[in-house]
């Protein structure tokens, strides 16, 4: 039996790589529903992109990667959030013009929030308070890496060990 009825994990995945794979895993176990979100459209996202053109960090070839990590599992279902227009006036993400619209994917009985970033309580607490926010792998332990020192690497095939 599952601990929690619905879940939620979020993210820019640029790239998804297999950190996000093994919080994915997990959740899944840990859900009888699991909405994974894409936000994509973002100023850090933009400023990504213009750096490096590699295909992989496109929204497509992204939205690609995750709609096949998700299918692995019956009970995860991935959704994308466009938030180009939701930003701030200094270009930032304003997450809680966000909120609503994740709101309108996961409703408002959701029992957990994922993520690896402990930052993220606070914020979490606020936003969606009745669900428990689920800190997987903080110290990057099982993947000891992130999408930022992936896009960093030159060599393709290094990179591949590390994406999905």
């Amino acid at each position: 039996m599952c601990k929690y009825k619905i879940g939620m994990y979020g993210g820019k995945f640029m790239p998804l790589h297999k950190g996000h794979n093994y919080c994915i895993e997990t959740a899944a176990k840990e859900c009888e529903k699991l909405y994974v979100i894409m936000f994509y459209g973002g100023k850090e996202e933009e400023t990504i992109l213009k750096e490096n053109k590699e295909k992989y960090l496109t929204v497509k070839s992204r939205k690609e990667s995750l709609i096949r990590v998700c299918k692995k599992y019956k009970n995860v279902v991935p959704k994308f959030i466009n938030i180009s227009k939701l930003r701030l006036s200094d270009g930032s993400e304003d997450w809680d013009a966000e909120t609503p619209l994740v709101r309108e994917i996961v409703g408002n009985k959701l029992n957990a929030i994922y993520s690896s970033e402990t930052s993220y309580d606070e914020y979490f607490k606020k936003a969606y308070p009745e669900a428990v926010h689920r800190i997987i792998d903080s110290k990057r332990i099982n993947y000891p890496i992130s999408g930022t020192k992936i896009r960093k690497i030159k060599n393709r095939e290094e990179r591949e060990l590390w994406t999905i």
